[in-house]
């Protein structure tokens, strides 16, 4: 292993391809990356289903940045289309007198997410949430975006409603079903930073650069790979070639000197040693309809009802045209995960003792030389697509400084 190579990576999804296109290109390192899968690109993996709809197989994958350099970077790889993603919330109208912005004739009604002021005249009505935008827009900056908590100390009582408006109506169900609380165990803190936006923006992200891959993620992921000093084997579980229980990485039974990026779960490199960590999954169910589409946006969050917590249809993400009146839609799921065979851990569930019990394995990796963590799940945090690239990116100029 070490003298056919200089640098192991562990995973081939964002944190695992860029870092080994960086090493192997501005380091001149020849890098084996082992991936568990049978594919690369990680959970932002797309592929055609059954019917011929590029789907992304774990979950909706839109890509927005405010850095220039993810952007120009990742622009190495693919061409873009210009997408700029919207999302709508869908829930049942607690007076049917009202007469919704966005009229629909099963008794349910749909306005932007994050609100604005045309959600507040789909909530309230036109002529109600008009009054109420310009009592909205005399006592904040026009264009701004205004916190809960800042609405509900307002001592304007009309304005403070409109704070508890967008709690039950935006908020607290869709996080009690995204994350398995109750309402006294979501933090007041998060609470109070849910925005309204005091325009009719109904972009979701407001970021400088956003788009979709031309071709999907996959070619991306397949063009980033394709170099002459990395090798890639899939389906490979590395766990069983890597060893780091004596304090030091061993690879294939040998000592392994170069640089080990690791992206995988931080628990489990370690045998889940300090016991696991808690993370939520996600479940999702496909549905193909013979129609050109199925809901007028890409993603419609249903944050009052409904077991799952939103609908993505994907052709509204990836501009995909297809002869035939075919779409394929997905409903997302949220549990808690078990760690049994099959599921994903999503999202790490971060609080002061989930934190404490990650520090010990942690340092643990910090004990083994050239052992470098990296990701959402080896570091036990939430990233976005671009802050892993830019994360992965910074690593690697620290790596080669060295």
């Amino acid at each position: 292993m070490e003298r056919t190579f200089d640098c192991l990576v562990i995973g081939a999804g964002y944190a695992g391809a860029v870092a080994a296109r960086e090493l192997a290109e501005r380091g001149g390192m020849r890098v084996l990356v082992l991936e568990r899968r049978d594919h690369v690109g990680g959970n932002a993996y797309d592929c055609l289903d059954g019917h011929g709809v590029l789907i992304h197989k774990y979950g909706p994958h839109i890509f927005h940045t405010g850095s220039k350099r993810v952007f120009d970077y990742l622009s190495r790889f693919t061409r873009w289309r210009r997408y700029q993603h919207r999302v709508i919330a869908n829930l049942p109208r607690d007076n049917p007198e009202v007469v919704p912005a966005h009229k629909k004739t099963d008794g349910r009604f749909c306005f932007p997410v994050p609100f604005n002021l045309d959600s507040l005249e789909a909530a309230f009505g036109k002529a109600e949430g008009s009054r109420l935008g310009e009592k909205l827009l005399a006592a904040y900056p026009a264009q701004s975006q205004v916190t809960i908590l800042e609405l509900r100390q307002n001592p304007d009582p009309e304005i403070a409603a409109i704070a508890e408006y967008v709690y039950e109506h935006v908020f607290v169900h869709y996080t009690m079903k995204q994350w398995g609380q109750t309402p006294e165990e979501i933090d007041p803190a998060t609470t109070a930073r849910v925005p309204v936006r005091l325009s009719r923006d109904d972009r979701y992200f407001q970021d400088a650069y956003q788009g979709m891959p031309l071709e999907g993620y996959t070619p991306l992921f397949q063009n980033m790979l394709d170099h002459p000093n990395i090798t890639v084997e899939l389906g490979v579980d590395a766990l069983t070639r890597l060893d780091v229980s004596g304090g030091a990485v061993r690879v294939d039974g040998a000592p392994f000197a170069g640089p080990v990026i690791y992206t995988g779960q931080a628990d489990e490199l370690f045998g889940f040693r300090f016991g696991p960590l808690p993370y939520r999954t996600l479940d999702f169910v496909f549905e193909t309809f013979d129609r050109q589409f199925y809901q007028t946006h890409g993603t419609v969050n249903y944050t009052v009802d409904e077991a799952y917590t939103r609908i993505t249809e994907f052709k509204h993400l990836t501009g995909q045209r297809l002869q035939d009146p075919v779409t394929t839609i997905m409903k997302e799921y949220s549990r808690a995960y078990t760690g049994a065979a099959g599921e994903i851990p999503y999202y790490a569930i971060i609080n002061p003792e989930n934190n404490a019990l990650y520090g010990r394995y942690r340092a643990l990796a910090e004990g083994c030389g050239g052992l470098h963590l990296l990701g959402r799940l080896a570091e036990y945090k939430y990233y976005n697509m671009d802050a892993i690239v830019l994360r992965a990116l910074e690593l690697c100029d620290l790596l080669l400084k060295k």
